[in-house]
């Protein structure tokens, strides 16, 4: 929820980054393009109003111009203080010391925005309206989302974006164009920004739920890979994104699981497969066939034999090709937590929660799935008090 918090330094980033100037305006003028009867016009008196954007000179907006990637980027970088960035994402179209350069690494390394896959990030490209929606939506946390009504132009909305747009037009803040389409690969002109910002800010913020505190515990499980990483002989690669407790190195959602079992003194299970997966990354990459079988199901070791007791599962994983570990959809074949709250956490190197908890939403339709964590494995050394003050505000006893 912690997001939601930024919301208004974000907005406030708007304005100085899309390189307009400041006008001061009498109440009864407006823009000489935007006519009094535009679908855009109440929104774009919004975010002049209340200082977030403004005109690209004294009488005009310029509502159909468009919003690059990059400026997206450093809006949300601005807005989150401009954190020390250390490491590249390597995009061949990010020139080394530009204004938006920071920025782009920041927003690759914590999942906000993504390049295209090629080496590109696209930092002039304009914003398409679906990249906007994910881009919100990560930023947000990957809340999850009723599937809702389909658009008519449904299939066109890339894997990627599809629960993000549910999530933008469920809570009013991306709505369709005539035809019931989304025209998920339009761009984003400074009207539709405006429109959605308007409808970004006056959205109602969820109120945290009230976890049930009385008649059972709290369960945290996770599944991470077993680190066999020396800690006197690590490359800087491994330094930066590692986490040496007492001389034992941690899996990263293995260093969440620690911190949240000790933030409220739970229990603590290891999903563990019958298999042992290879410890080196190398090999890992191995799995990758079986990752991408949606019907593989690899065999859990032990199991959970007091599941009754709890009635809050905390439920972490990493995320692998989008998506989480096959073993985890083991897990939930397993048990039933029909009547009990989950709450997902995972690690990430770029994809978010890549909408699991809306996965697991569906895979336990009678649980109450909460809003969940996610974190870059390249900020998790710096994470400790981001999780406290997350499963703090989950208000549980």
């Amino acid at each position: 929820m912690k997001h939601f918090k930024k919301l208004w330094a974000v907005l406030l980033a708007v304005s100085m980054v899309l390189t307009i100037q400041t006008t001061a305006f009498a109440a009864d003028t407006g823009f000489s393009d935007v006519p009094a009867d535009a679908w855009y016009a109440e929104a774009v008196e919004y975010v002049r109003d209340n200082g977030l954007m403004s005109g690209t000179s004294a009488t005009t907006f310029a509502p159909q111009t468009t919003t690059s990637r990059a400026m997206l980027a450093t809006i949300l970088y601005r807005a989150s203080g401009s954190p020390a960035v250390t490491v590249s994402a390597g995009f061949a179209d990010v020139a080394a010391n530009a204004y938006y350069t920071d920025a782009v690494n920041w927003a690759a390394a914590n999942g906000i925005v993504s390049g295209y896959g090629n080496g590109r990030f696209g930092t002039n490209d304009p914003i398409t309206r679906e990249q906007i929606a994910a881009i919100l939506w990560r930023y947000a946390g990957s809340p999850s989302a009723d599937r809702g009504q389909d658009f008519a132009d449904e299939r066109e909305i890339a894997s990627y974006a599809a629960e993000a747009v549910d999530w933008a037009r469920a809570n009013g803040i991306v709505s369709g164009k005539d035809g019931n389409r989304f025209d998920p690969h339009g761009n984003a002109t400074r009207a539709q920004v405006a429109v959605i910002l308007r409808n970004y800010m006056t959205m109602e913020t969820p109120e945290v739920p009230e976890v049930p505190s009385e008649g059972g515990k709290t369960l945290v499980v996770y599944f991470s890979i077993p680190e066999t990483t020396d800690p006197n002989n690590m490359t800087e690669e491994e330094a930066n994104s590692t986490v040496v407790i007492d001389g034992e190195v941690l899996g990263n959602t293995q260093y969440m699981a620690y911190v949240i079992r000790d933030t409220l003194d739970a229990d603590i299970f290891r999903i563990e497969p019958e298999k042992p997966y290879p410890t080196d990354h190398e090999t890992l990459v191995d799995l990758a066939a079986e990752e991408q079988d949606e019907n593989a199901r690899p065999a859990i070791l032990e199991q959970i034999e007091d599941l009754d007791e709890y009635d809050t599962i905390f439920i972490g994983y990493p995320i692998w090709w989008g998506d989480m570990p096959m073993i985890l959809y083991s897990f939930f074949d397993v048990y039933d937590f029909s009547g009990k709250t989950i709450v997902p956490f995972s690690t990430h190197g770029g994809s978010s929660f890549a909408g699991t908890p809306g996965i697991i939403a569906r895979l336990e339709p009678e649980a109450d799935v909460l809003d969940g964590l996610t974190i870059s494995r390249n900020r998790i050394q710096d994470a400790e008090q981001d999780i406290i003050d997350w499963v703090n505000g989950l208000n549980i006893q």
